[in-house]
């Protein structure tokens, strides 16, 4: 975000911010029946964005609020609604036996995918037909939970494409193929989350009655995929995002509206995928409907406004917060980044150590911050989404299909305590160990 601060931002204009994320954390579970309205998300989100928006007009800080609307605001909204009106018109069909490598095969797949439609096009893609595949099994939960982790959080770790945490930073700077650095580590969590699976899957299926796994085994339907004309819209978007920005198109670092060009191809690989998919495959098949892009637009609007003081104070006061090592900006990105949205904590902590610059010496830079806390940043804000239901969009998406499909999801701190504390929270710690 261009910054053009006039005088000291107070901590205090950071309250609607931190109401706003309150508003995510806390509306599903103490007043679900009137969050789940998305005219009642606008109305919380205007009501504490308006105020701030006229605060920052007054201030003389008008550039930095049109500059957040227009080039991250935006560009987040028309790609992540994008890649959810093409991956809306893929449909994978098909019950094969629910055998645990076929199994752990799925969420492989869904890992590799994340990183190329995102978390929520992988999720939403293979979500029913991971639940129809395990339908005649018994022990099924922890089928979800692993989905979870692997498919709506650490597979979207390659590209900025993957995860909206990782956009925002590349909209910031960050080389579409920088995200490649992070192979390493993405393939390590993947790895040790799939064996775990594995494990734990094997052991499930030999507590499973033989009838069920007579039952699975003769009740076969061949897996088969519908609207493969949507993966070369979905290439269309990837190569829009690699190559339509400064690094290539030198003419946007002079003029940064010429990078809406990038915009405006990836809304028509949408809309032509929108146009050229068969209906009855978008919307009875997948069962598509504008309500979860319509919950992330009025969320986020409310999120990129009021998140502007935020930014400004972290830049402004990075010195006086004692972080300086990239193992405490991993940790304290991943536990924000656990309760809260991961991508407004990714953008956070990015603006933390943008307000360190004195400090940099001879560090590369990356998106204009040393490349270490990038990689600590980026960790933090992908592993730890999966650590509750709210870290990321696509979990609470994913828990809601499980239950409509009659699967007893944890409570919100039953996953924690039951999933997060024993299972990922150990495999997170080892990676800050081996990597950062």
């Amino acid at each position: 975000m261009k910054v053009t601060s006039l005088e000291s931002m107070p901590l205090w204009l950071s309250i609607p911010f931190g109401v706003m994320l309150l508003f995510i954390a806390i509306g599903p579970l103490f007043f679900n029946h009137w969050w789940e309205h998305n005219r009642n998300k606008l109305i919380v989100s205007l009501a504490l964005a308006i105020p701030v928006a006229m605060y920052l007009i007054m201030k003389g800080l008008t550039i930095n609020l049109i500059h957040q609307i227009l080039f991250d605001y935006i560009p987040f909204i028309v790609l992540l609604g994008s890649l959810f009106i093409i991956t809306g018109g893929i449909h994978l069909k098909g019950d094969i036996q629910a055998k645990p490598i076929i199994n752990t095969l799925f969420l492989a797949i869904g890992g590799l995918l994340a990183s190329f439609m995102g978390t929520t096009g992988a999720a939403m893609l293979l979500i029913r037909p991971v639940i129809k595949t395990n339908s005649e099994r018994e022990f099924k939960v922890h089928t979800i939970l692993f989905f979870i982790a692997i498919v709506a959080n650490a597979g979207g770790m390659l590209t900025p494409l993957g995860d909206p945490p990782l956009f925002l930073l590349y909209l910031r700077g960050a080389p579409f193929t920088w995200f490649f650095n992070l192979a390493i580590e993405w393939a390590f969590v993947l790895g040790v989350l799939l064996i775990t699976y594995f494990l734990v899957d094997s052991y499930y299926y030999k507590k499973e009655k033989k009838e069920n796994i007579e039952f699975d085994r003769t009740n076969i339907e061949p897996i088969k995929l519908l609207g493969n004309l949507n993966f070369i819209f979905l290439i269309g978007v990837v190569l829009s995002v690699a190559f339509i920005n400064e690094q290539y198109i030198h003419a946007i670092h002079e003029n940064h509206y010429i990078g809406f060009v990038r915009e405006l191809a990836i809304l028509t690989c949408a809309l032509l995928s929108y146009f050229t998919t068969n209906r009855d495959l978008r919307f009875k098949d997948n069962k598509f409907t504008w309500t979860p892009i319509i919950e992330v637009a009025f969320l986020f609007l409310g999120i990129f406004i009021t998140m502007i003081p935020a930014l400004l104070y972290l830049k402004e006061n990075a010195q006086s917060f004692g972080i300086t090592e990239p193992w405490q900006f991993y940790y304290s990105t991943g536990v924000l980044s656990s309760f809260l949205d991961n991508a407004p904590t990714a953008v956070s902590f990015h603006n933390l150590a943008l307000g360190m610059s004195d400090s940099f010496g001879d560090a590369v830079l990356i998106a204009g911050i040393p490349e270490k806390f990038l990689i600590a940043i980026c960790l933090g804000a992908v592993f730890f989404g999966a650590m509750t239901y709210i870290g990321n969009g696509p979990n609470f998406m994913v828990k809601s299909i499980a239950e409509e499909n009659k699967i007893k999801m944890p409570s919100f701190f039953g996953y924690i305590i039951k999933f997060s504390l024993i299972v990922l929270l150990p495999i997170y710690i080892l990676t800050q160990l081996l990597f950062l």
